[in-house]
């Protein structure tokens, strides 16, 4: 008897254990281009599984946690305005109770910089939050350091 329950308690945990899963739908990748021979500018990609959506920088407050960019200061650069982004669907959410703006399956966001130096750097974070027809997930902070050259 004690087999058999060890047994179905090890096929329990095992069955539990695959079909629980970290969530990751979003997948973040960088690049930088020189514009200039003190200026680049630097790509920041979202790219966004099936089904879920990314918010915006421009989320009013009462909403969803909204995309933010921050760049620590540096001796290497210095940033030019701040990061844009393309045109982001807008629709009311009944979740939030207001209309928000996000983007699904990927996004490119800029950030124009201007370097002190032939090269540089440009290291920063990402915080951000996804949700789905279901469910949102909890706010995630990314840490990034992106080599222009």
């Amino acid at each position: 008897m004690k087999k058999i329950t060890f047994l179905l308690c090890a096929v329990c945990l095992i069955n539990l254990g695959a079909y629980s899963q970290i969530l990751k739908p979003v997948t973040w990748s960088y690049a930088a281009k020189k514009t200039g021979p003190n200026t680049a500018t630097v790509f920041i990609k979202a790219t966004i599984d099936q089904g879920w959506h990314l918010y915006s920088q421009f989320v009013k407050d009462g909403g969803p946690v909204k995309t933010t960019f921050t760049f620590p200061t540096a001796a290497a650069y210095t940033l030019i305005g701040k990061t844009i982004e393309p045109k982001a669907i807008t629709k009311f959410e009944p979740t939030f109770k207001m209309e928000v703006s996000y983007f699904e399956k990927s996004v490119v966001f800029q950030q124009k910089v201007k370097l002190k130096g032939k090269t540089a750097t440009i290291k920063g974070n990402v915080e951000f939050m996804v949700c789905d027809d279901k469910q949102c997930l909890p706010p995630e902070q990314v840490d990034f350091s992106i080599p222009v050259k």
